[in-house]
């Protein structure tokens, strides 16, 4: 399933790509020194275009003061039931089991949790949506916005929109259990991924309202957590680019997610949702939107979240869309009773479009899974498939799924050096007593 390139991300990225190191793009807070180190041909180039242009200071914070969540605070706001979700450092993975027999969205109590820094603690009431910039008609600045409130967006169209939501990293983990690479960042199983039914007003709604011009070419939604800071570094609040063509599309700022106001750690009051980019793009929290007649970049797709390593080009390569995955309904090293049937349950999913098969394997053969009718078509494939231990002792499951587009799932993940992109076949251990 292709995106017309306006919307698509990769294409999106790699024009941009262009511009940066042409000099065309502008990059607040992107610090110059990471990028020189990112390969010679980047540094040739910036070190040029910072000759022609001192680097801007990175703005001040909209909205809240950065230390507004409290030094003491809790990364997480929600409770973390064990049986629910693992607690991974500020973040929290979804325990697959507690998806057995739920429907095809994940219920928000056990919906994963990324955060960069930690959860803020909002007032709806003093919330507002900032947008700025010399895409807008006036070119309004940060300093002077033009404004909405809660209560201006939900008297606007509302659209409800069931969207699956991942980070890059999902699947981290299996690189170094399956592969020996072992990454910085968070060591991710497969839980972090989730559907929901998102409930909110179009981008496209708003940024009409706010004055779109046809000069506009990209669109930056902010966070309101606290600044990310990296190695010593302040990148500022997080923030990631995307192109007008997308944000007029199918983006949605969300207040609702599975018919409740936005829980605190999935972006209340008001969050970004992006589908089909990888789940940096759908901010959380959201306060400030810029609207710029200049191409954009940020730390977030520049010295984070793009793809270094062998055979990647000189600054990096953009992400692609999501890779194709499967995850089996039951806990790690799960117990299986040995002697009668057991109906194996999965979800598989994808970021170029829907599942077309998937196929399960309990030893050396393969076999085909019975899809849900239900999730043709949809944000992720619920499947079964039936098996019959043939003796007690330690057993692996395997799944592999394919997509519309013949995209599917090898037996290894090529080498990044963040580990984004994890589309290996998970090997899941059983044992069968």
């Amino acid at each position: 399933m292709s995106r017309p390139h306006s919307q698509d991300e990769v294409e999106h990225d790699a024009r941009r790509t262009r511009q940066w190191l042409a000099g065309e793009a502008r990059c607040d807070g992107v610090v110059r020194q990471e990028l020189l180190e990112l390969g010679a041909a980047m540094a040739a180039v910036t070190a040029a275009a910072a000759e022609r242009e001192p680097v801007a200071v990175a703005p001040a914070p909209v909205g809240v003061d950065p230390g507004a969540a409290g030094a003491d605070a809790a990364p997480i706001a929600k409770p973390l039931p064990p049986e629910l979700l693992e607690p991974l450092e500020t973040n929290a993975e979804m325990r697959w089991e507690a998806m057995a027999g739920q429907g095809q969205v994940v219920p928000n109590d056990r919906f994963f949790v990324r955060n960069h820094t930690v959860t803020p603690r909002l007032d709806a009431e003093t919330w507002r949506l900032r947008l700025f910039g010399t895409g807008l008609r006036g070119a309004p600045t940060r300093d002077n916005p033009v404004e909405f409130d809660l209560r201006d967006l939900r008297q606007l169209p509302a659209e409800e929109r069931t969207a699956l939501v991942e980070c890059a990293g999902n699947g981290r983990r299996h690189f170094a259990e399956q592969q020996g690479d072992d990454f910085p960042g968070v060591a991710w199983g497969l839980g972090g991924v989730g559907v929901a039914r998102w409930r909110g007003v179009r981008l496209a709604t708003v940024l009409r309202l706010a004055g779109l011009t046809d000069a506009a070419v990209d669109v930056m939604p902010e966070g309101l957590d606290p600044d990310y800071v990296t190695g010593g570094v302040n990148l500022g609040r997080v923030r990631r680019p995307m192109p007008v063509g997308k944000a007029l599309d199918d983006v949605l700022l969300a207040y609702e997610m599975n018919g409740e106001p936005l829980p605190a750690d999935h972006g209340f009051p008001v969050r970004v949702v992006v589908p089909g980019w990888i789940g940096i793009s759908s901010i959380k929290w959201v306060g400030a939107i810029e609207v710029s007649a200049t191409p954009l970049f940020s730390p977030w797709n520049t010295e984070l979240y793009r793809m270094f390593g062998p055979g990647q080009p000189a600054g990096g390569g953009e992400l692609a869309a999501q890779s194709v995955k499967s995850a089996f309904e039951l806990p790690w090293d799960a117990r299986i009773p040995a002697g009668a049937e057991v109906l194996l349950r999965g979800r598989s999913w994808s970021g170029h479009g829907p599942i077309a098969r998937v196929e399960v394997s309990t030893g050396d053969e393969w076999h085909p899974a019975e899809l849900v009718a239900a999730d043709r078509g949809g944000a992720w494939q619920r499947w079964t498939a039936v098996w019959r231990p043939p003796a007690p002792g330690r057993w692996t499951l395997r799944a592999r799924a394919t997509d519309v587009t013949g995209a599917g799932q090898p037996d290894t993940t090529r080498h990044n050096e963040l580990g984004y992109l994890f589309d290996g076949v998970v090997r899941h251990p059983v044992t069968v007593v």
